[in-house]
């Protein structure tokens, strides 16, 4: 009778899953809480998994994977690497290995989540369709996490039921490595496989994102040539300029001469000003770039260590109304500065900081800390998307969280302490010197995906218990 239950219990969670009656958490929630009514599971069965150090390495792996992600560490190492590459083999061969070796110790939903806009602004740049090369993004982070105990939650699931004596007594513990001999011969025919067939076997189609691009508000932007710029005595053409995708030259301001019809072969000079119209994307891109222009709105922002690029509409009962951006006073109001103005249906045009603002225009900022606190109450304007979140590390501080991730795996590959405690105090170092606010773990907490783990380790609970995983295997 208990193998019939769990039988039904298990068909109702795989045809939920598949056509999504309710949501993945709320179907394993059902599902357990049938196995407690009958008497399958007890109540301390149920909650075992809350008490699984691997659980809690799962989540630990995940807070500190997003704390990376909101740095600049990973964004600084992908643009060395991908910057200069021009054709498709050679850009697909890196970024299929790096992206599997960061996958076999990162978690894979963080690491794609920051390689997706270097992979989609790549494609862009050499037209070569998205689809190409996101679908191998994401075999890649798979086939990474093959490769280590902690590469996958999965196999953290599976050592959580191993090292628990109550389901599966007399097992030892898997080991860091263990999955290695297996996995790494999966990475290296699997990138060969897409490196060399991938490209005549997926589709090469115009993908949503495409699609959003192509219809993105434009906005107009001032950027300034600083004098340390490598493009100085360059042409607009040989700096590159011309060639930006989502991104391209309207005007250039020199001293009291403004160039309204820019030509690819005009030589840019030290203080030049030049005026760009462009999507969101690629302007949060420029806020990071290291060719030597810097945003003029920007000011004091740049020496931030935490900002923020949010889209916001002026309301119609706006004090806004009719001041210009420079009267505007952003900065001190707001903890906000105007990087550009997007007002459909007409062309702004001349300098930003004199542009007056309208109604339902839609403003580009980039803000500061207090920006949440101080615009919370405001009538002026309504927060519509955020854009990018950018976290300036110390070189140093920096060092400290990759190497105390490196060093916390490196242990436990060792022996010396468990992963767990590895990571515990990593997270303790990382409240120390301030490299992530206490207020912010929470929110990169997924209580969904944790409360899946916990609910899947008690359903494996069941299936031993009743004889379904012997009968199955």
């Amino acid at each position: 009778m208990d193998i019939l239950i769990i039988s039904l219990v298990l068909l109702f969670i795989i045809v939920s899953l598949y056509i999504e009656i309710v949501g993945p958490a709320f179907t394993f929630l059902i599902g357990i809480i049938i196995l407690g009514i009958f008497g399958i599971l007890t109540p301390s069965e149920i909650l075992s998994g809350l008490a699984n150090d691997q659980v809690a390495v799962i989540i630990l792996l995940l807070l500190i994977g997003d704390i990376i992600r909101k740095t600049d560490i990973i964004d600084w190492v992908f643009d060395k690497l991908f910057r200069e590459t021009k054709t498709y083999r050679v850009f697909m061969s890196k970024m299929i290995f790096v992206v599997a070796g960061f996958s076999a110790f990162l978690n894979n939903t963080p690491l794609v989540a920051i390689m997706m806009p270097y992979v989609h602004r790549w494609s862009q740049r050499n037209d070569i369709p998205a689809s190409k090369l996101l679908i191998p993004l994401s075999y890649a982070a798979i086939l990474g996490g093959c490769a280590t105990l902690i590469g996958t939650s999965t196999n953290l699931i599976v050592n959580g039921l191993v090292t628990d004596e109550q389901i599966v007594p007399g097992l030892e513990p898997l080991e860091l490595f263990d999955f290695t001999l297996v996995g790494l011969p999966m990475i290296i025919v699997g990138s060969v496989y897409l490196i060399f067939f991938g490209n005549r076997l997926l589709p090469a189609k115009k993908d949503v994102i495409d699609d959003f691009s192509s219809k993105a508000r434009e906005y107009l932007v001032e950027a300034e040539l600083r004098s340390n710029s490598k493009i100085i005595g360059k042409t607009l053409e040989e700096a590159g300029l011309r060639s930006l995708k989502g991104l391209y030259v309207v005007e250039i301001s020199r001293g009291v001469h403004r160039l309204s019809a820019v030509s690819p072969t005009v030589i840019l000079q030290e203080g030049d000003v030049l005026v760009f119209a462009g999507d969101t994307n690629t302007i949060a891109e420029m806020i990071n770039s290291d060719i030597g222009l810097s945003l003029t709105q920007v000011g004091m922002f740049a020496k931030k260590t935490h900002t923020e690029v949010v889209e916001v509409v002026v309301s119609h009962n706006s004090t806004l109304i009719s001041k210009t951006v420079r009267q505007a006073g952003f900065r001190g109001k707001f903890d906000a500065a105007i990087l550009g103005v997007h007002r459909n249906g007409e062309k702004v045009t001349g300098k930003i900081g004199d542009v007056k603002l309208k109604a339902g225009d839609v403003l580009l900022l980039l803000t500061g800390d207090d920006f949440t606190k101080r615009s919370n109450d405001t009538k002026d304007f309504y927060l519509i998307s955020r854009v990018r979140e950018f976290r300036k590390l110390e070189l140093w501080k920096s060092l400290t969280l990759i190497g105390g991730l490196l060093g916390a795996i490196a242990l436990a590959a060792l022996n010396v302490i468990s992963l767990f405690m590895g990571l515990m105090v990593l997270m303790i170092l990382i409240q120390i010197l301030k490299i992530a606010s206490p207020k912010d773990i929470p929110k990169s907490i997924d209580y969904n995906l944790a409360l899946i783990i916990v609910l899947s380790l008690a359903l494996g609970t069941a299936m031993i218990k009743t004889g379904m995983a012997d009968l199955i295997a």
